[in-house]
């Protein structure tokens, strides 16, 4: 076998017709959209689902793809807009997700455990517009010029809401844990 292929070389290939490299890109990132939907809210199932109306759409709409543009920007502006019209179609309560976040190591304490759930429950709390942002940056790992690409909006103006969203989640925390714990790892 060759060597790997890039997102973009693979998702210009689907475009040309090669619909099996969307196989390839489907082992790639669906782990990261199922685990994106599920931190904006979405139950498993609707997870599930929505991850693959992503690939069927990319699939559809593969005339869209520029081969210049970042495939990863282009796959999440496809989920949003996936979730975006669930939402619409669908006033549906969210589902607290048990694996909303990474799962534990198998040695995690009550007390982490209890810190992780006050996490879990203070983003559902957010905005969903803010929890998208933090959803996007901390836990997809999308640096800010990405997510500023994603939504149409500069770099810098994504850093000062992040930060703006954080500190609202910062201060959900606090209350939902009464102050008796520190936020820890929103730093950054």
């Amino acid at each position: 076998m060759g060597p790997a292929h890039t997102d973009e070389e693979l998702m210009t290939a689907v475009q040309r017709g090669d619909t099996q490299k969307l196989g390839v890109l489907f082992d790639r990132h669906h782990a990261a959209l199922f685990r994106y939907f599920l931190r904006l809210g979405a139950s498993r199932n609707l997870s599930e689902d929505l991850t693959q109306e992503v690939f069927f759409r990319m699939l559809r709409a593969g005339e869209t793809w520029r081969a210049d543009a970042r495939f990863t920007n282009w796959m999440y502006r496809i989920a949003r807009n996936s979730f975006i019209d669930h939402s619409r179609k669908q006033k549906w309560e969210t589902e607290m997700a048990p694996d909303y976040d990474v799962p534990a190591p198998q040695s995690a304490g009550y007390e982490e455990e209890q810190e992780r759930d006050l996490v879990r429950r203070a983003l559902d709390e957010l905005p969903p517009d803010k929890r998208e942002l933090l959803v996007l940056s901390r836990y997809q790992g999308m640096k800010y010029e990405q997510i500023g690409e994603l939504l149409g909006v500069e770099a810098g103006t994504i850093k000062v809401r992040v930060f703006r969203a954080l500190q609202q989640l910062r201060g959900i925390y606090e209350r939902l844990s009464g102050g008796q714990h520190v936020l820890s790892g929103t730093r950054g």
